[in-house]
């Protein structure tokens, strides 16, 4: 069983910064795979970014490539989603994800473990 504890969401102004952080407990990260979903109010849930094989495997959603950037702290089992130049949409709930093997998916339905979400909103 995995456990899964997001924190750091918030409100900041459009291209300002925010750090989402993933506690994890109950397995190694590294067999395992970590994600970050986003679900928009009235939207499906989406993919924006991953973290594989120990952190040697990453994958980005199109819309946040060059702007997030997802990394991970072995020693604290804690996964991290740096998110810089913020823009109102952006703005959702985002959800840590794990699922029990190798490779990156985008799919929900391809994670077995999840969050309770933290609200990030981008507004001036």
């Amino acid at each position: 069983q995995v456990q899964l504890v997001e924190s750091g969401g918030g409100l900041v102004q459009p291209g300002g910064s925010l750090r989402l952080s993933c506690a994890a407990s109950g397995r190694s990260f590294i067999t395992s795979t970590i994600a970050w979903f986003r679900q928009a109010p009235g939207k499906e849930r989406e993919f924006v970014a991953a973290i594989s094989q120990g952190g040697t495997v990453r994958d980005y959603a199109d819309s946040v490539k060059g702007r997030f950037t997802i990394s991970t702290d072995g020693a604290t089992s804690t996964v991290y989603l740096q998110m810089n130049s913020l823009k109102p949409e952006d703005t959702a709930v985002y959800y840590c994800a794990a699922r029990n093997v190798l490779g990156i998916r985008v799919l929900t339905t391809d994670y077995d473990y999840w969050g309770q979400g933290t609200q990030v909103t981008v507004s001036s």
